[in-house]
């Protein structure tokens, strides 16, 4: 990424907007050339391996369109139907909005220093810094990867807020809060950070106006039938946000949560370092203080709640921009000495942490080779990409191995999402019966009708099949074709025959509910 141009001036924050000169139409530009490599990168590696196990989820999910389900809000599952209406099951077409609004926040970050008075240099680096996280969110359909958008794009209005003082942004500041609480709800505690930074900071003017309480209305609004949807079920997301958070803490996901923000923002954790203490400290950027209270509350409730690190991730974009404009005076005086020397250091410096980052994020390099292996360690969404069409043609050779009265009445019994929606992707070509499970959302689905008098059990322990169901044996462990070494091929791999549950059906259902 070179670093073509420079603006030693110091940020005026307060200018109104002026028609755009040349220079910063030329900037526009490379930053959207900037933001769509990111696209392209996607595009040429995203079907390299297959889907991940958390993309049959929202797969499956987007078969079955409602205004909630168990595990999370709407949006990402009605992103995900678009996909398959645009691209059918195509694995690039399933990821292609992800990838695109994590180009389109690469850009924005890139805008939000623009807005904040930087030239060239401070919107480039601040668009670079943010770059390594679009990638690995960008490179699944997930909720995460919404979510991030919907917070990058929330501060992006915030920021054209303060800039302009036109308090016509809080209906877009509204509509986007509403828009990210669809996709997650951890958009409540930026709201959060949002009301924090504007009402206690020279911005609180702005609620003596009606546009702050019409925007509270608009992301209302858009909440309003998940709300509804929740009540219908007993807001059930409670308690798989109750299963989550105890798993989180039992497991140690939670324990380093302050270590895993310089973890996760490397290389870039001075940039936004730098960006907090401007927002905070300087005197001249007094006007975007309150993007310093949009990241301290959020990290403050994440903190007490004992929340995973990456929760925090799309709160880093502004602190890039803030602090590549906070940086940009600096460099400026730096390269008048050792231009060259300068910039190629910089550059060098920020190449290598995207290169970082794609070798780790994105599925380059072929599966088993000693880069996967050293990269699934890190990754471990990689590994959950192998063996899912192996998992199927298995189930279908045991299927075409019973007696033609169990195969009559067969049902495919399985423990988690992933193997639900895989099932359900490939099973038709084999004629395999849609699969049924109590997991999340899936529990809602039920067991079919007529009931299934025979099943191929799958995922569950010898102990579970053999107390709740009848003439259980085990009849297959699964692998896949890679001897890639992951949950379906090791914990999960044992494969039962049995009967019917011990229970009638109903009763049996009624006791099976569970989240993962």
């Amino acid at each position: 990424m070179p670093l073509l141009a420079t603006s030693a001036s110091a940020p005026a924050p307060s200018r109104p907007a002026a028609p755009l000169s040349q220079q910063s139409r030329t900037d526009l530009v490379l930053l959207f050339l900037l933001a769509a490599s990111t696209i392209l990168l996607h595009l040429f590696t995203a079907n390299r391996y297959g889907f991940n196990r958390d993309e049959f989820s929202f797969l499956e999910d987007a078969r079955h369109l409602a205004w909630g389900y168990a595990a999370y809000p709407p949006l990402t599952a009605f992103l995900a139907r678009l996909s398959l209406i645009l691209f059918g099951t195509s694995l690039v077409g399933f990821r292609f909005f992800s990838s695109l609004l994590q180009a389109t926040g690469v850009f924005l970050t890139g805008c939000m220093a623009k807005d904040m008075g930087g030239g060239r240099f401070s919107q480039l680096v601040s668009a670079s810094a943010a770059i390594p996280f679009a990638l690995g969110t960008g490179a699944l359909m997930q909720y995460t990867s919404f979510d991030y958008f919907f917070w990058v794009l929330t501060a992006f209005f915030v920021v054209k807020l303060l800039r302009t003082a036109n308090p016509r942004y809080f209906l877009l500041i509204g509509s986007s809060i509403g828009l990210g609480l669809l996709t997650k709800y951890t958009m409540f505690l930026f709201a959060a950070g949002v009301l924090t930074g504007l009402l206690f900071t020279d911005a609180g003017k702005h609620f003596r106006t009606p546009w702050p309480w019409l925007a509270a209305l608009l992301a209302l609004a858009l909440l309003t039938p998940n709300l509804l949807w929740l009540a219908q079920h007993h807001f059930v997301y409670l308690d798989f946000l109750r299963f989550l958070h105890n798993r989180d803490v039992a497991e140690g996901l939670t324990r380093f949560f302050l270590l895993d923000q310089l973890i996760l923002t490397l290389p870039a954790a001075p940039l936004w370092l730098a960006g907090l203490y401007f927002c905070l400290a300087v005197p001249t950027f007094k006007t975007f203080r309150p993007l310093a209270w949009m990241y301290l509350v959020p990290l403050l409730l994440l903190v007490f709640s004992n929340g995973r690190g990456y929760y925090l991730a799309p709160a880093y974009p502004m602190l890039y921009a803030a602090g590549a404009v906070f940086a940009e005076p600096f460099f400026a005086q730096w390269q008048t000495h050792r231009p060259l020397l300068i910039r190629a250091a910089l550059t060098s410096y920020l190449f290598l942490g995207n290169l970082g980052a794609a070798a780790f994020a994105l599925p380059i390099v072929p599966i088993g080779s000693p880069w996967f292996h050293l990269a699934e360690k890190v990754n471990i969404t990689l590994r959950d990409e192998v063996g899912w069409p192996d998992l199927v043609s298995t189930l279908a050779q045991l299927r075409d191995s019973l007696p033609a009265d169990s195969r009559a009445h067969l049902g495919i019994l399985v423990e988690n999402y992933g193997e639900v929606g895989a099932i359900n992707l490939y099973g038709p070509a084999y004629g395999l019966p849609s699969a049924i499970s109590g997991v999340n959302s899936s529990w809602e689905r039920g067991y079919g009708d007529p009931p299934p008098q025979t099943l191929l059990i799958v995922g569950f322990t010898r102990e579970f099949v053999e107390t709740n169901f009848t003439s259980c044996r085990l009849i297959a462990q699964n692998t896949n074709s890679y001897g890639i070494a992951n949950e379906e091929s090791t914990e999960r791999r044992d494969i039962f025959l049995c009967g019917p549950p011990k229970l009638p059906w109903p009763q049996f259902w009624a006791t099976f509910q569970y989240f993962a």
